[in-house]
């Protein structure tokens, strides 16, 4: 594979896992039951909290991010920026490599930090200048499905969390913990919060759902299995207006063990992205089919 080629696959796993982290490994949909209601909220006391933040979090649309992820020895790396949920994710979002064997490819190829751009139907990656001057254009579009394939399941559905995702999907997985339980007040970037902890155990989802429909259950159970997750520890601190501040999730994967920490701030942010220029932005689809052909490696 010429090295053109490597670098879009390497750039583009990054771009899909800084999407992954920055939405959630957890459940995606807007909360709602199988008719189109609300679930009733379950009759844990910590539960009811979580509900309200799930809640208030959606409804914020908008918020300054900055994540760190990592994959096995495969991608880890940091993301700063914003989104917003509305209507679908947008967000603009710049990520820096910080270790495994695709962040160390991309850094050694003059790619140590990259913007990526997300919109409803699409993610852009830019690429350096140097990588511009071999490739001829500056941004990869790449469809959402297209970085499900190309991350051969480790990351799946991204289409769908692309449409659908809250930085509340942690904080509805955590509503189908079997031990969630609130750890205590502690702060975070300066703002006071308190602090929920639980493990989401695959083979116990069916029994202890926290109020979650039927549906959310089994969407959440087939995203686990697809990354070969059978247990995930997640952590999230809520402030004292009922927003999540920080969120953090770490499961074992059929790629490795996975670890997100993601910290919100600044709810309601104005996040208005556009697409690339056209002239300056080639398919990602389009760049495979042609296998680099008529470009230097």
């Amino acid at each position: 594979m010429k090295s053109t080629t490597v670098r879009r696959v390497t750039l583009s796993v990054a771009v899909a896992a800084a999407l992954s982290g920055v939405a959630a490994c957890g459940s995606s949909g807007s909360g709602k039951g199988a008719a189109g209601g609300d679930t009733a909220i379950h009759a844990s006391p910590v539960a009811a909290v979580l509900r309200t933040v799930e809640q208030n979090t959606d409804k914020a649309e908008s918020a300054k991010v900055r994540s760190s992820t990592s994959l096995g020895d495969l991608m880890a790396l940091t993301a700063n920026g914003e989104v917003s949920w509305a209507g679908g994710l947008k967000g603009d979002l710049t990520l820096t490599y910080t270790g495994g064997k695709m962040g160390d490819a991309l850094r050694k190829m003059g790619n140590a930090s990259s913007q990526a751009r997300y919109l409803p139907d699409a993610a852009y990656g830019k690429m350096s200048d140097t990588f511009a001057r071999t490739t001829g254009k500056h941004w990869v579009r790449y469809s959402y499905d297209d970085l499900t394939k190309i991350t051969g399941g480790t990351m799946p559905n991204l289409q769908q969390q692309a449409r659908s995702t809250t930085p509340n999907q942690t904080v509805q997985a955590l509503l189908a913990s079997h031990d969630v339980h609130k750890v205590g007040a502690e702060t975070v970037s300066g703002v006071r919060a308190t602090h929920y902890a639980g493990t989401l155990d695959i083979a116990d989802l069916a029994r202890r759902n926290g109020g979650l429909s039927a549906d959310r259950l089994a969407a959440l159970k087939k995203q686990l299995q697809a990354s070969g997750v059978t247990t995930e520890t997640l952590d999230v601190w809520i402030s004292d207006q009922n927003l999540l501040v920080k969120k953090s999730e770490r499961a074992d994967t059929a790629n490795g063990r996975m670890s997100n920490t993601t910290y919100y701030s600044d709810y309601g942010v104005k996040v208005s992205p556009v697409a690339p220029p056209a002239a300056d932005t080639q398919d990602f689809a389009d760049l495979m089919k042609s296998g680099g052909s008529g470009m230097p490696s």
